[in-house]
């Protein structure tokens, strides 16, 4: 979906899409991601979990937990529950093989659909998605959705890729995104079309202080980011008042 007045924004590809990739890339999608971040994205994850368990976080939801590193983050932190969902089966049966391997912390996986969570109003500690909010059919009500569910005080913390604005960079960026990721995705996990998508969902995503409005948009308030990477990624935080 592209972004449009009457469609707002919105991931390029519709869920059963996205479902699909991701069951399909699960294999070297780790291998991948620190490729892709030159071994960076574990630093960025311990830094969402600090700001959401640092900040007194007990009960927390890990949406698009993908292979369950940010929810197993948490939980090292003091989490005393996570819960790490995710649309994909795929991705849910890795992050299971994680948390068995790491002698079973607090952490509990469940297939959801992000944009119509299955919990109460008002009753988590914190919210974290990493490099998934892209993946949702629409950012908005995604963000509306994920505050819905925190307490008051509670935080949203995000994760993500954002667009570089300035010409430079962001055409050298655009290079490493559009020519050497997909072929090097392609032949890690054998398919490059999701590695393609990859540089066009990251084109197509708003920026830092885009998101950071529609987080105020949906009642969050001090809300703040800070850009990582080169100003590539982006570390929103918000809280319910």
């Amino acid at each position: 979906m592209a972004e449009t007045e009457s469609e707002g924004w919105g991931a390029l590809r519709r869920p059963p899409e996205i479902q699909a990739m991701f069951d399909r890339i699960v294999r070297r999608y780790d291998l991948m991601n620190r490729l892709m971040s030159g071994g960076r994205d574990a630093a960025w994850r311990r830094l969402a979990a600090r700001e959401a368990v640092g900040a007194g976080a007990r009960q927390v939801l890990d949406l698009a937990t993908g292979t369950g590193d940010l929810a197993l983050e948490l939980a090292r932190q003091g989490a005393v529950l996570v819960v790490g969902a995710d649309l994909s089966r795929g991705m849910l049966g890795v992050a299971a093989g994680k948390v068995h391997a790491a002698g079973r912390p607090p952490v509990a996986l469940a297939q959801v659909n992000a944009m119509a969570l299955p919990f109460a109003g008002d009753g988590l500690d914190a919210c974290t998605v990493a490099f998934g909010l892209r993946n949702m059919p629409d950012y908005r009500a995604a963000i509306v959705e994920m505050a819905r569910v925190l307490r008051p005080g509670g935080l949203l913390v995000i994760l993500e890729m954002t667009p570089l604005r300035r010409t430079l960079p962001r055409t050298a960026f655009a290079w490493y995104f559009d020519r050497i990721v997909p072929v090097v995705g392609g032949l890690i996990s054998g398919d490059r079309d999701a590695y393609r998508y990859l540089p066009r969902s990251v084109g197509a995503f708003p920026d830092a202080e885009t998101l950071a409005e529609m987080m105020r948009d949906a009642g969050l308030r001090n809300v703040r980011y800070r850009l990582l990477a080169l100003r590539t990624v982006a570390l929103h935080v918000g809280v319910k008042p």
